[in-house]
């Protein structure tokens, strides 16, 4: 038996708390930005106080702009949605855009004046028309540990909703919406270029943000509400305070009905959500606090305690295009209008984006290079708690008529391994290594390995090594690597540690390669050998290329089972039975322990053909679903 016990080393050698605070504080912003409704356009100053926290010098500095994703046609962001399948190109009003008008460095009294210097950059992929990412050259290095500030005069101009941000009518959302520093490790700078697949990367600091408003603007935002004033010309200036958090979203509207609530647990701290709510979902404000404190309690038990004293829960407007997203402290839900209660949609949503506050918010995951770190991560998380919390009120729905009327199947309870997307990982499950960097997955299939494949081989991991086994891994990677930046190998380190085994052969197969696991029957035979005496032979194959062992079960007329433990490495294994009963059928994996499997129709096999059975089962189950619809449009025409 081999057990992992080194703790890897982080990318960024300064990178322990500082003294007091439960992160590094290396890149903290203090802001003030205006909104002119008039003219869809934002205006601000922001001073960085930033930290080398790398083992090196630096003499640059760079800067993510992520709106100008949507400055021209040809950027980076639009081209690889093209790739994806959407030929859409904004129109009018729609583009968005952020313009520096200054930029100054000050070293204590010394202060350089730098924007002639500013220029575009593009890390990932050359495209010289992407202005996503900025370069600054500097008079002189930055040395590890050394401290500087930066001060940054930008106006930006607010975009039809894009990736969760802008506007429409007097909804506004504002994501990544502020000159925001990279992140430098020792290896160099990393700071990516903004990509239609995957999301951000950023240090830990101090938010201390005002947002000017016309009065009467309910805002809600990253951290807790310090205070409101009066500001000039019918305004309101919000002031909001976040500690060692690693981003600041926010968002504004007249509209929002604001309900509280506080989260109480007898071993976990409280928590005071705040829901700002459409006033058409007014009636289902139960059902987010009631997903939130889910999410608080369960989370919060398995994994670690939620960090922070508050968390503000936003249910975006209709068409807003900002509906389940993630941000320190702050997350967009996602709800409608008719939400049948007996399927749990609003739940899952909620769950999810409230999860991402442990997997995205606490521990600082490079979403450019690993996005499974979070999004995979967090979506077998939330699978699970959406199973303990709700599932047994999960029923299958759809929704007709252009998604608006909703209809729920009560005889079709969903399945946790079903809500961990087996189809759409099944579809796509050799599209690209898990290994490979995020932002390099094809546009239109990355989400399937970056959500689906993680969430399958990690209820794998739950099936095979026990859930007290996982569980224990997971919370010893939350603690170990909250308010850091964690690579893969310090999960794998942890689970493999948890587990007491090398899990390296798993993990090469599931993370490092694109092979796909398929067990199946190749062979069943039972024959006659002599008078109360018969012959059964069992083939099980391996038809994939990834392996993992599984167990082989026969089942005899008489109902007794002989189970084999198979390694699963060879191309295929023999079994043979003498018995005095004849063999009725065969399974490879019964108890579905793989769920990574791509093709579970070649699992069984039977000597006694039920295509009549399956026949009658099924075409009763069609009736019924054609009389249901019919009953459904006779009521509408």
């Amino acid at each position: 038996m081999l057990v992992c016990t080194a703790v890897a080393e982080s990318s960024q050698k300064f990178d322990k708390a500082a003294p007091g605070a439960k992160s590094p504080r290396n890149a903290g912003y203090d802001i003030d930005v205006r909104l002119e409704p008039g003219d869809r356009s934002l205006h601000g100053t922001e001073r960085i106080r930033w930290r080398n926290i790398s083992a090196n010098p630096t003499r640059e500095l760079q800067l993510h702009l992520y709106w100008n994703a949507w400055r021209n046609a040809e950027s980076t962001w639009l081209r690889e949605r093209r790739l994806g399948g959407n030929t859409a190109t904004p129109r009018g009003d729609a583009w968005g855009w952020t313009d520096i008008r200054q930029l100054r460095v000050h070293w204590g009294d010394r202060v350089d004046a730098l924007t002639p210097r500013l220029h575009f950059i593009a890390p990932d992929d050359g495209n010289t028309a992407d202005q996503t990412v900025a370069a600054v050259p500097l008079p002189r290095p930055v040395a590890p540990n050394e401290t500087i500030e930066i001060e940054i005069e930008w106006s930006a101009k607010v975009p039809r909703p894009f990736s969760r941000t802008g506007y429409i009518d007097n909804y506004y959302f504002f994501g990544q919406w502020f000159p925001k520093i990279g992140v430098l490790e020792d290896a160099g700078w990393n700071t990516h270029q903004f990509h239609a697949g995957t999301e951000f990367y950023s240090d830990y600091g101090v938010y201390d943000v005002r947002m000017t408003v016309p009065r009467g603007y309910v805002v809600g935002a990253s951290g807790r509400e310090v205070s409101v004033t009066d500001g000039a010309n019918g305004t309101s200036i919000h002031r909001y305070h976040g500690d060692d958090i690693h981003d600041f979203a926010w968002t504004t509207s007249p509209r929002f009905l604001v309900r509280t609530r506080t989260f109480r647990h007898p071993t976990l701290p409280r928590v005071q959500m705040r829901l700002l709510l459409q006033p058409e979902h007014a009636d289902q404000e139960e059902r987010h606090f009631d997903a939130v404190a889910a999410t608080l309690r369960y989370y919060g038990e398995w994994f670690g305690a939620y960090p922070y004293d508050n968390l503000t829960i936003v249910d975006p407007a209709f068409q807003s295009g900002s509906r389940g997203m993630e941000y320190p402290t702050l997350f967009t839900a996602g709800t409608r209008w008719l939400a049948p209660r007996r399927e749990i949609d609003v739940e899952e949503v909620t769950i999810h984006e409230a999860g991402h506050q442990w997997w995205y918010g606490v521990v600082g995951s490079n979403e450019f290079e690993h996005a499974w770190m979070d999004e995979g991560i967090n979506q077998f998380s939330e699978s699970r708690a959406d199973q303990v919390a709700f599932g047994a009120t999960n029923y299958l729905s759809r929704r007709y008529f252009g998604g608006f009327i909703p209809w729920v199947f009560d005889d079709i309870p969903v399945k946790r391994e079903w809500d961990e997307g087996i189809a759409g990982y099944r579809a796509q499950a050799e599209s690209d290594a898990e290994a490979t960097p995020s932002f390099r997955y094809w546009p239109s299939t990355g989400g399937n390995i970056t959500y689906f494949k993680t969430a399958l081989w990690l209820h794998t991991l739950e099936n095979w090594l026990g859930w007290d086994t996982l569980q224990h891994g997971m919370s010893t990677y939350f603690e170990r690597w909250k308010f850091r930046h964690p690579n893969p190998d310090d999960f794998f380190q942890a689970i493999g540690a948890a587990a007491g085994r090398d899990l390296t052969p798993f993990f090469n197969d599931v993370y490092r390669g694109s092979n796909t696991f398929d067990y199946g029957v190749q062979q069943l035979t039972s024959t006659p050998a002599g008078k109360d005496h018969f012959r059964t032979t069992v083939v099980a194959r391996r038809f994939g290329e990834a392996i993992f062992p599984v167990d082989v079960v026969t089942t005899f007329s008489d109902g007794s089972t002989k189970a084999e433990r198979w390694n699963g490495v060879e191309r295929r294994i023999i079994y043979r039975y003498d018995t005095n009963v004849r063999a009725r059928s065969v399974a490879v994996d019964p108890n579905r322990v793989l769920m990574l499997d791509v093709n579970y129709t070649n699992n069984s096999r039977t000597l006694h053909p039920r295509g009549d059975e399956a026949s009658l089962k099924w075409s009763l189950k069609w009736m019924a679903w054609l009389q249901d619809l019919l009953v459904t449009y006779a009521s509408l025409v």
